[in-house]
């Protein structure tokens, strides 16, 4: 009986160990995984941390990219807007190692589609740049053809001008002076007033390639020493301008030096002093003399 009884107590005790064993084990065993369980925390926050702060880099990249081209390429603010819409997933994921692997992977395949759009956003810039160059020297070659073509237009117009101007006929020679008129017609150059019967003007109309032939004119105009104006004393208008004049020299013009002599006659009696003899082409003045009757 009484060995029964202490084989009761010994199986108790063995018993009573093995339990005490098995909680002290567990109670090891429990402590351990929750150790595991906070480093294994830990240890994902950090990387989650990590991640966050690696798609921060790469969207401060993205908006240093599109910040620096006036026009932003579509695809470079499409890749800011998918890591911008990863990070506000992230921010509220679950710290596992299934989710915070599958953002990694998702960072990685945005790392490398960066790495493309970067590459080529630098390649546009270069093609832009030396676009850029091209279009200036362009703009150069042109301005500068501009200038040319202009400064042509200014001498073409400058000829032009020249031209007009120098296609006109000019007189030389011109000579003005008193004459006695002979009842056979025959002339006596005098200098005395009183005894002259008209004025002589006599001038050469010369030579000029630029006119062309055939019938041409010139208003004479003869000025006593009153400024009073001789013979027809007739007007006629070129624009603004009125000219008085004492006789229209017509003549046919062959495009060589031509000789002529035209009459003028008092409007009552020449008086003494200085007779001014000018010749017009129209309005412009081309010759003048000066002479003097006593």
């Amino acid at each position: 009986m009484e060995n029964t009884n202490n084989n009761k107590s010994t199986g108790l005790k063995v018993a009573i160990g093995i339990l005490l064993a098995l909680f002290i084990g567990t109670g090891v065993y429990t402590s351990k995984l929750y150790k595991d369980k906070k480093e294994t925390e830990a240890t994902l926050i950090k990387e989650k941390e990590q991640v966050m702060a690696d798609l921060s880099t790469m969207a401060k990249q993205y908006d240093i990219v599109i910040g620096e081209n006036e026009a932003a390429n579509q695809d470079l603010v499409e890749a800011r807007a998918r890591i911008q819409g990863l990070m506000d997933s992230l921010k509220i994921s679950q710290n596992s190692v299934a989710s915070l692997w599958s953002y990694k992977k998702k960072f990685l395949a945005l790392q490398e589609e960066m790495d493309v759009l970067l590459t080529e956003n630098e390649k546009l810039k270069v093609e832009n740049s030396l676009l850029a160059t091209s279009l200036d020297s362009t703009q150069v070659q042109l301005a500068e053809r501009t200038m040319f073509t202009d400064s042509l237009l200014v001498q073409n117009t400058e000829l032009a001008t020249v031209m007009e101007n120098a296609a006109v006929l000019q007189t030389v020679g011109l000579k003005g002076f008193g004459v006695i008129e002979r009842s056979s017609g025959k002339l006596i150059p005098t200098e005395r007033a009183s005894r002259s019967d008209k004025i002589r003007v006599c001038y050469t109309v010369a030579k000029n390639t630029l006119v062309g032939a055939g019938d041409k004119e010139l208003y004479v105009q003869v000025l006593d020493p009153k400024d009073n104006v001789l013979g027809a004393n007739e007007q006629i208008q070129f624009g603004d301008q009125v000219l008085n004049y004492s006789l229209i020299s017509k003549f046919n013009y062959e495009n060589r030096n031509l000789n002529i002599c035209e009459f003028v006659a008092p409007n009552d009696e020449f008086i003494k002093g200085k007779y001014t003899v000018n010749v017009f082409n129209k309005k412009e003045l081309v010759s003048t003399t000066e002479f003097t009757l006593k």
